[in-house]
Formats: structure tokens, sequence, C-alpha cells
């Protein structure tokens, strides 16, 4: 799956090169964004994904609801014959009008202020980037403009959400707790109605027809998307919109319906509770701090928008991004104080070898390597490539800093972030560790997918650079 490689959105780019634009090599345009063709072992997992992701999402949010979040017994009730996948799904909560409302109402809101209500905060917050700005060049040679407006959408949906909270009480608080399940079967909605219309649209009246990649296979074209960037007018962009808005925005809420529901139950909110309500949120406004930036990256600059995307975004990141916190409403830890430095530490020197990674080589980029890291000069691999238009063109390597210690190093700091939300709920059950055990496979397979793209764009320059920075995740291990 996210978000965002898909479904978690992690703003996450290519190796450390100073161009912004992915280009073809050879006068091909095959290793710009997916596949046009694809083999077997592809389609399995085409096949697989869509027809078992849905039903882990079911699962572990029915595991909870049903059995405390222990997924041993779920399989136990299962294994001695107690239970059976048909008669979880027949326990499980339907479909309600109130959530009905609820959802609709949110993704509406969310529409109107990402649509209607220009940026103003860059023009305040220093250093912020906001307001209209160019994304990469795409296949077709277009450059798409966006409204940058996600941090401005989060401040004013949460500043809403804090008033009704303590002045108006409109909603409870744990809103989104009570009708969590009915919400699941809203989001699937949504998520299968926009992929299936992304599909359509592609066929029908596609934004760009020569973004557009075909394979002639329709389970392949429908998970991993037709259209480059599908559109609705001038500025509703179906990639940028579903990528950060309504799912990353929910996210921060999500957790504080967790942590109110936990009051409500206990009468107290735990220290791991807020462990996570903290260091979640210091992702989710990184990502919206630096939501341009995001525009160059891999999400915006190589993917397809298809169910991988549009399902994903809708279903996938705020129901399974966000297992911590809805374990801890149903299993409360309180962690000892050094236990609970110790989750905050590593939480916090995941998100800075990550954010210091990845400003390390914007600011590379940027400069063209006239700037120093590290109190040095940084140093480089010169590369060059050949577009489809049969121009050799030069790019540079960061060999530098985080750089030089690993060619993925943001994506290790990702992943300490990542374990530091699972170490928070403890040790008793395995269900709050799936985020980290899909979070390595999907940026190893990040590592992979954008290696073998750069060696195809780079060729013994690659080489080269990956002789210079022979690790990919951690230093001297992998």
């Amino acid at each position: 799956m996210g978000s965002a490689e898909g479904v978690r959105k992690r703003h996450t780019a290519r190796p450390s090169g100073t161009d912004t634009g992915p280009k073809a090599q050879n006068g091909q345009l095959g290793n710009w964004g997916r596949a046009w063709e694809v083999d077997w072992f592809s389609l399995a997992g085409v096949v697989l994904l869509l027809c078992t992701a849905p039903f882990i999402v079911f699962f572990f949010v029915m595991a909870c609801d049903q059995y405390q979040c222990s997924v041993s017994l779920v399989l136990l009730d299962i294994y001695n014959g107690n239970a059976s996948p048909l008669s979880i799904w027949n326990q499980a909560p339907s479909l309600t009008w109130t959530a009905a409302k609820i959802y609709a109402s949110w993704v509406t809101f969310q529409v109107v202020l990402y649509m209607c209500i220009p940026d103003i905060t860059h023009k305040f917050l220093p250093g912020y980037v906001g307001g209209v700005q160019e994304g990469a060049r795409t296949p077709a040679g277009l450059i798409n403009k966006y409204e940058i407006n996600g941090l401005q959408c989060w401040i004013i949906t949460h500043v809403l959400w804090a008033a009704n909270a303590y002045y108006f009480h409109w909603f409870s608080p744990t809103i989104i707790f009570d009708n969590w399940i009915p919400l699941l079967w809203c989001t699937n909605i949504l998520g299968y109605s926009v992929s299936t219309f992304a599909f359509i649209k592609a066929y029908l009246f596609p934004t760009n027809p020569e973004d557009c990649k075909f394979t002639r296979n329709i389970f392949y074209d429908y998970m991993m998307g037709i259209e480059f960037n599908p559109r609705i007018g001038k500025w509703f962009d179906f990639k940028l919109f579903f990528n950060g808005r309504p799912g990353i925005v929910a996210w921060t809420l999500i957790n504080l319906s967790y942590a109110a529901k936990q009051q409500e139950l206990y009468g107290h909110v735990t220290n791991s509770m807020i462990l996570v309500n903290v260091l979640q949120a210091i992702y989710v406004l990184d990502f919206f701090w630096n939501e341009a930036w995001y525009l160059k990256t891999i999400d915006i600059c190589h993917d397809h928008f298809g169910w991988y995307l549009g399902w994903g975004d809708c279903v996938w990141l705020p129901f399974l991004y966000t297992l911590q916190g809805l374990y801890l409403v149903y299993n409360p830890i309180q962690l000892s104080t050094p236990n609970a430095w110790a989750v905050l530490v590593l939480g916090l020197v995941g998100y800075y070898i990550f954010r210091s990674a990845n400003h390390q080589k914007d600011l590379f980029r940027r400069t063209q390597g006239k700037c120093t890291i590290w109190g040095r000069k940084p140093t480089f691999i010169e590369c060059s490539y050949r577009s489809a238009d049969g121009a050799v063109h030069k790019s540079k390597l960061l060999t530098s800093g985080f750089w030089g210690a690993a060619r993925h190093l943001n994506y290790t700091g990702d992943l300490l972030g990542a374990l530091a939300y699972c170490v928070a709920c403890g040790a008793g059950h395995l269900l709050p560790y799936f985020y980290i055990v899909y979070m390595t496979i999907l940026l190893l397979h990040r590592c992979i997918r954008d290696e073998h793209r750069c060696s195809n764009k780079y060729g013994e320059d690659w080489k080269r650079y990956t002789a210079a920075v022979p690790y990919r995740l951690l230093p001297r291990i992998f």
C-alpha cells in the first residue's frame, strides 16, 4: 500500500540528486511512472492486494471491537471452531445514517477548505511555503499548478474541533470512536467510488491523454491507475487532495477522539496515549508544513491515481495508521517514567534523522551544491542521463551528511519514528506492531523500486554512486 507509496503518504523522494523532474532515458518513457506492461508476478500481487487489503482492515478493527485487540484470540477462536470469519462479519455494526452524515459532512468540509479558501498562512509564517506552487514536469511535459493550503486546512479544522470540545459542545469529542465501524463502511464507499470514477474518467474524459498509461489489464490499471494527474476543473487535483485530505487531516482528530474515549472510560488519559498523539501529530504537521516540497516526491512525480491511492487514502491510512491509539482505548497502558522518556527520545531521534536528511537533500538541490552540510562543502557524484528528446543532461548525487552514510537514511528515520509509536503500546499484543512491519516492507520496496529506476536512468554513473555510498538503510549493516 499510503502516502502516502500509495497509502501511507510519507514524503519520501528519490536519492539525493539535484534534478527535480523525472526524466526518461534512451528516448523512452517506460521508466517514468508505473509500468506499461504487466508480468504475471505483478498481476498476482495486484489481485492479491485487491482481494485481501479490505479484509485486513476489517480484521484488525473487529479484533479490537470483539477481542480487545488480541489477534491471537481471534485466530484461536477460529481454530477451535468457536468463531468463523462469517460470524465475526455478522457481529460487525452495519452502516448507519448517523455515520453517513458525519462522513459526508467531513469530506464536504475538506473539499470546501481545499477549493474555496486560498492559503494565507504563508504570508505570516516565516519559512512556510504555501499558496499556488508548481509541481514537477509530467511525462507529457505539463507542469501543473497546485493550491498548497494543507496546513491552513489542518489549523482551521483543529481550531473548530477544540472550540467544539471546550465551548460549543455541538458533538462529543468521542464521536469518531463511537461511530468507528459504521465509518469504515462509509470510507470504503468513497474509496471504491473515487477509484472507479478515476478509472472510467481515464477512458472517457482524461485530463491529459498523453499522461495516461494503459496496460490493457483491467486489474492492474484499476489498482495502479491510468491517469497521472486526474483533475476536475483547474484546481481539484485528485492525487493531492486524497493524499493529504481528508485522511491525514483526520489522523490527528482520530487520535484525539481515542484520547477522549480513554478519558471517558477510565477517568484519565495514559502517558502512552499522549505519546502516540504527540509523536504522530509531529509527523502530520511536518507533512503539511512541507506540502509544497511533497510535490517533487515519488507520490506526485511517479504514481498514477487508481485504487492504490484512492481506496488506500480513504480506508487504509485512517484505519491502520491509527491502530496504536485504538489499541490503547481497549488496553490502557501507563508507561514507567524511564520507558516513556525512552519512547519520546526514540520518536524524536527518528524524526530528526528523517527531517534533517530530507532538508540536506533539498538544500543541496536548491543551491546546486553551493552550500555546507555538517560544516563542510558537500561531496557528490556527477551524473549524466539522456531525456526523451535525446538531449544529454547533467545531475549531481549527494554523498555528504546523512546521504553519505546511507542512500535512504531518511527512510531509516521514518522507521525509527514508526517503531516509537508501536513500543508506546507495550509488548502485550501483536496488533500495534503491524504498523512497523508494514512500513518496513513498504520502504524496503521503495528502496528497490527507486534504485532500479535510478540504475536505468544513470547507468554506469549509478554504479559509481553506489560504490561511494554502499549502504541503503543502516550504515555498515545494510
